[in-house]
Formats: structure tokens, sequence, C-alpha cells
């Protein structure tokens, strides 16, 4: 299926992009974010994240939909 995917923080650096078109296979936000972890080498643990499609969160063992504009957030210290 082909889904969208928005990079913000860290993750943005370690992929060198902020937006992409993917096609996946993968059936749950977490099972995404491992393939992802796997193609552009992401440091960060799945655990760490947090996921949003649409505009909401969603929990990361929720399945995803074709067309899914998905944003994984990375922790964000502020001041």
């Amino acid at each position: 299926m082909t889904v969208f995917v928005t990079y913000f923080a860290i993750l943005r650096e370690q992929r060198g992009l902020n937006r992409e078109q993917i096609e996946t296979r993968a059936s749950t936000y977490r099972d995404f974010y491992g393939e992802l972890q796997e193609r552009h080498g992401f440091t960060l643990k799945v655990d760490l994240i947090k996921a949003a499609d649409r505009g909401e969160f969603v929990d990361l063992d929720s399945t995803i939909s074709e067309g899914a504009d998905i944003v994984f957030i990375p922790p964000v210290a502020g001041g």
C-alpha cells in the first residue's frame, strides 16, 4: 500500500528529507516504523516515538490504511 510520511527532528536529519511517499507491506504503525528503521537506519527505538495519522495521535499497534498521512514524532526537549 502507499502511505505518506513526514519526518521531524532527528528522524528528518537521519533521513535527509522532510516528507516522502512510500510503498509498504506493514500493517501497523509499529511495523512500519520498523521498516523505516531498516531502510533508513533510524536510531530511535520505537517505544520512544509517538505516531499520528491525518493530525490525530494513533496507537502504534493500530492498523494503517491505504493513503495514510503519517507523522512519527520523536521525543522533544524544550526550554
